[in-house]
């Protein structure tokens, strides 16, 4: 009898604390979040406290603590830190599965969590386990959104899942049940900006911040991306995060100069969260106007940053930096260290190793120029490469690399025909061959194509792509050349 009472006692004890506690963003989560997303760690964790010790019962700390503890994962890529963490995720979840399920953000909280730590697996391989919270953050929130079909922070993700599972490759099993569709994806993020700008919406600004992503990533218009951030209140001088999302999308979007001066002039007080990738950056974009001093920069990365990748490219940019700066003894010195150090898990660490393993040096002159085309210096690149012809070159690479870097310069100088040949010419001569060029130069056909409205000539671009099979970035053309016929 006894024991009876015992579990009824508990058993009320559960249901009078899951109906006593509640998620609301009050004033102080909203500085919380607010900090969080500027990467004021130490100040987002005093607010935290705060919510702890004045609204006891407010579970909005679940969602505060856990997007500091994915930030900061993410950050650093620290891979321990990922494990400890995972089993404060897991309590969370288990909190918020038990509070008010009248709440809007009682499913949406969930989603959240989960879609955080759908990227932090990613990032370290766990690709069973990041499709799964995907799959399971999808579900939720479509529950969610027959329930409150105008909640605006759940139409954020589901946005943002709708164009990215659009591109997926379709033998991706995990998600193959999910529903993608990049042109509905990208109305609900409109949706949720055109409602941010007519009410207070706390998330506001991660909209832009996703919106500008998958027009970037999935939607292949950097500039509309650009545009996109230029009307947000994102400011790179007072926030590092910030001039993280800028500076990316300045380059992607053929604004070099303007990465340049943001990350020169982004904070660096103690008070913000380190943040060694932008150090990487801003020495890319050096190296893309050939500046003297970029391999300052990839050096400051190298001596800060604890994570596993762009270890290996930084110390192939290193290499490159000396070759074109005249120094070939040093490049010998950093491309011998890409097999040494760091990891080989993302597309540009494998082409470092790749590059390092060959032996073969790079051609000074295509260097040069496919370092400024990759700073949108289009004009300064053709002049190098017109002043040469594949003749003077012997490696199959280098030729390669010739007609290739052409194509891009007069494609993006809007001479679509002459862009159009060179493709054509590196997709004969190296779509059997294991470099990303005529993989790359499919794609780059089914733009233009698309542009001129040629759908037929676009999507047999886009296919083209799709049977080439490089050993280098192949996944990802993969995937934007899967978002393109989606588009069409």
């Amino acid at each position: 009898m006894r024991s009876w009472l015992i579990i009824v006692c508990c058993l009320q004890w559960a249901m009078s604390w899951a109906s006593a506690t509640y998620i609301e963003y009050t004033p102080e989560a909203r500085q919380a979040y607010d900090a969080i997303m500027e990467l004021r760690f130490d100040e987002a964790e005093t607010y935290v406290q705060t919510i702890k010790s004045q609204q006891t019962n407010n579970l909005v700390v679940d969602h505060l603590e856990n997007y500091l503890d994915f930030l900061k994962v993410y950050i650093a890529e620290d891979e321990a830190a990922f494990h400890r963490a995972e089993a404060r995720k897991n309590a969370r979840l288990t909190r918020i599965e038990k509070s008010d399920k009248n709440s809007p953000y009682h499913l949406y909280l969930q989603a959240d969590i989960r879609l955080q730590w759908a990227i932090a697996r990613i990032q370290f391989e766990e690709w069973f386990g990041a499709f799964r919270d995907i799959n399971q953050a999808f579900k939720l929130l479509e529950e969610n959104a027959r329930h409150y079909p105008d909640f605006m922070p759940n139409k954020k993700n589901l946005g943002v899942l709708h164009a990215i599972v659009s591109a997926l490759p379709s033998s991706v099993e995990l998600v193959s049940s999910l529903e993608g569709d990049f042109q509905k994806g990208t109305c609900e993020l409109r949706e949720v900006l055109n409602y941010a700008q007519q009410n207070d919406f706390i998330f506001e600004r991660e909209t832009y911040i996703l919106y500008a992503y998958v027009l970037l990533q999935f939607g292949d218009n950097p500039d509309e991306a650009w545009r996109v951030l230029q009307r947000s209140s994102l400011n790179a001088k007072s926030d590092p995060a910030a001039a993280f999302i800028l500076s990316t999308i300045a380059m992607k979007s053929g604004r070099n100069d303007r990465a340049i001066s943001m990350l020169q002039q982004r904070p660096r007080h103690s008070s913000f969260h380190p943040f060694p990738y932008l150090d990487f950056l801003l020495g890319k974009a050096k190296l893309h106007r050939l500046d003297s001093d970029a391999d300052t920069y990839f050096k400051k990365y190298l001596a800060n940053f604890k994570g596993r990748n762009y270890v290996k490219e930084s110390y192939r940019l290193l290499a490159w930096h000396e070759l074109v700066q005249g120094n070939p003894s040093d490049y010998n010195n950093y491309i011998s260290k890409v097999k040494k150090y760091g990891h080989a898990n993302i597309g540009a660490d494998e082409s470092a190793l790749t590059e390092a393993n060959s032996g073969v040096i790079p051609n000074v002159t295509v260097l040069k120029a496919r370092l400024l085309f990759d700073g949108a210096y289009f004009d300064r690149a053709y002049a190098l490469l017109s002043k040469k012809s594949a003749k003077d070159f012997k490696a199959k690479k280098t030729i390669l690399e010739y007609h290739y870097f052409l194509g891009r310069c007069t494609h993006s100088m809007q001479r679509y025909e002459e862009a159009l040949q060179h493709y054509a010419t590196v997709i004969r001569k190296g779509e059997d061959a294991s470099w990303y060029y005529a993989c790359r130069a499919a794609l780059e056909s089914g733009h233009i194509y698309e542009k001129q409205g040629k759908k037929s000539a676009a999507r047999k671009a886009y296919e083209r792509c799709l049977s080439i099979r490089p050993k280098e970035h192949r996944y990802t053309l993969h995937q934007q050349a899967k978002a393109g016929l989606s588009r069409l």
